[in-house]
């Protein structure tokens, strides 16, 4: 893409050196994120070390899976590359002690928590007489309530920092028949993510933390849509997860004061900042925007 949003330069306004002698508006700045071992995540955390930020990975990837590549270790080992500081740690965003564990960890590491990215997410989009009852609660417990325990937790931390924000990736609240009834375990899990954001919007407001739900138009080449979705022709149709990653830093850069409360789209974010052109982000190079294949809860 020709007018893709520059990297930043030493002389960029707000620009600071980091650790790792990265220079950029993110560089020093420290992100807590749930998951973040491959995908979305991992994207963002990538995109953020390149300024030379400090990134918190809390992920159960302690050891490699069959089907999936990528630990909380080989993740960190790429941000470090990247040009940023990361800490691995193995733990679940479900359970309160590791949550309360990776709060105060980050902030041992790095003096403190800038970000919260709500990360981590449980996709099954099975009708409701198909759900098994396990995979409902393991919806909720991830999605949900560790949205909601991982910024509450950090809430106490963040609110010190001079920018801080709470970013959750989930879907503006469409009520149309159509998305209430395609899947109704998985629409309340997402739902339940950005009406906790929302929620903490406003009652974090007197703290200064902003509180935003972000989501793309269309579909994000991930393991998620590869085995949930379609498979590899629902993959040549997508997004890859680098304008998901591109879209979240200019939310990162806003003024928490000022932009908060708000479900957000990748590409719109993106539109506002300056980019024309999305055709570099197309899983498959050359493929027109109108083949790609739209993203659920829109429209």
């Amino acid at each position: 893409m020709t007018d893709k949003l520059p990297t930043p330069t030493p002389s960029a306004a707000g620009a600071s050196l980091g650790a790792s002698g990265r220079v950029g508006p993110l560089a020093g700045k420290t992100i807590l994120m749930s998951g973040g071992s491959r995908g979305i995540g991992l994207a963002i955390a990538l995109r953020a070390a390149r300024d030379g930020a400090n990134i918190a990975l809390l992920a159960k990837t302690d050891s490699p899976h069959p089907k999936l590549e990528g630990t909380v270790h080989s993740a960190a080992e790429q941000i470090r590359e990247a040009g940023g500081q990361a800490l691995p740690i193995v733990g679940d965003v479900r359970n309160d002690d590791d949550v309360t564990e990776a709060v105060l960890k980050t902030q041992g590491e790095f003096g403190g928590i800038d970000i919260v990215l709500n990360n981590a997410s449980v996709i099954d989009l099975s009708r409701s007489l198909d759900l098994p009852a396990k995979k409902y609660d393991l919806m909720q417990d991830v999605n949900v309530r560790g949205t909601f325990m991982l910024s509450r937790a950090a809430a106490p931390i963040l609110k010190d920092s001079a920018n801080p924000h709470i970013l959750s990736l989930s879907p503006p609240l469409n009520l149309a028949p159509k998305w209430l009834g395609a899947h109704t375990g998985y629409t309340m899990a997402k739902y339940g993510m950005t009406m906790a954001t929302l929620g903490m919007a406003v009652e974090f407001a007197k703290l200064g933390i902003a509180a935003n739900t972000l989501w793309p138009a269309t579909t994000i080449a991930t393991a998620a849509v590869q085995f949930a979705l379609g498979g590899d022709a629902m993959m040549k149709v997508s997004r890859t997860p680098e304008v998901y990653a591109d879209a979240a830093y200019e939310v990162f850069l806003k003024p928490a004061a000022e932009y908060t409360g708000q479900t957000l789209i990748v590409e719109e974010v993106l539109a506002e900042a300056g980019v024309t052109d999305f055709s570099g982000y197309a899983a498959v190079p050359g493929t027109p925007d109108d083949q790609l294949f739209p993203d659920i809860f829109l429209g």
